[in-house]
């Protein structure tokens, strides 16, 4: 121990670490794959040309490496808000700007099938941390080139892949109207899945709407795709597309090194730019 003092208001470890991640300068780049499972970093990680195990400290693993010449780093963020806003905090903190979730989803459209891909383009705020941030009527909103490197992927690798709009909530049971302990309801968890059908959302998730968010305020790309482990229409659960969507993950950070090449001097990247 050192007698060295370190504020309450940012805090940071006595090595200069970022207190959840462990996290410094230098340890990741500026493309952060976010899966919430803390295992899914080693199945990330496993498919890049160079990978290091950087930090695991909680429910947070990051690895950083190479894949396809890009630059590449991949973080856990565990479930729901909390956790995502934290990594975002101090991953931004220590270089990153590009944040990529990759998990999984249940799907509110029957012809949606399981182990396909959902593309987020924007999200519902039915969690509670991005209203920690800003009003409730700020749009959580994907970027578009991140949404733009998704489709590319899933185009290249052969990945049957949908867009729409997700609903982030910070409940897995009530939360995405499915009964607590013993039965128990609500009559607003009992209509939720009617109306945001009806309001023409894709899926349930816990985590797009925190990042779309935060990207937003701080001027950050953010971007999320899902594997569909669950039919809410049908009741079907299966537990598919984990590799296909952790390959549109890894494969969207290289289109994006490849996007950001291009552009050069300019601030946006479009078609013409090719």
């Amino acid at each position: 121990m050192t007698n060295k003092k370190i504020s309450a208001t940012r805090p940071t470890t006595e090595k200069r670490e970022q207190y959840h991640l462990e996290l410094k300068e230098g340890d990741v780049a500026k493309s952060v794959l976010l899966p919430g499972d803390p295992q899914r970093v080693e199945r990330i990680s496993s498919l890049w040309d160079k990978a290091r195990e950087v930090a695991v400290h909680r429910q947070f693993v990051t690895h950083t490496g190479k894949f396809k010449g890009a630059d590449i780093s991949a973080c856990s963020t565990g479930i729901g808000g909390p956790g995502t806003a934290i990594v975002v905090e101090e991953l931004a903190n220590v270089g990153a700007d590009t944040f990529l979730r990759v998990g999984s989803c249940a799907t509110l459209k029957e012809e949606i099938e399981i182990g396909d891909i959902i593309i987020s383009t924007a999200a519902v705020r039915l969690e509670g941390t991005s209203k920690q941030y800003v009003r409730p009527e700020y749009p959580a909103a994907a970027s578009y080139e991140i949404i733009l490197a998704f489709i590319e992927a899933a185009e290249t690798l052969g990945v049957k892949y949908h867009l729409g709009i997700s609903a982030s909530t910070d409940s897995f049971y009530l939360g995405q109207s499915r009964p607590g302990f013993g039965g128990y309801t609500q009559n607003m968890s009992e209509t939720l899945i009617k109306d945001l059908t009806s309001s023409n959302v894709a899926n349930f998730e816990m985590e797009a709407a925190t990042l779309f968010t935060l990207g937003n305020i701080y001027g950050f790309r953010t971007g999320a795709a899902c594997a569909v482990y669950a039919n809410r229409v049908r009741d079907e659960f299966a537990v598919k597309g984990e590799t296909e969507v952790i390959k549109c993950g890894n494969e969207a950070v290289k289109i994006l090194a490849e996007m950001d090449l291009e552009k050069a001097d300019k601030k946006h990247w479009s078609r013409k730019l090719r």
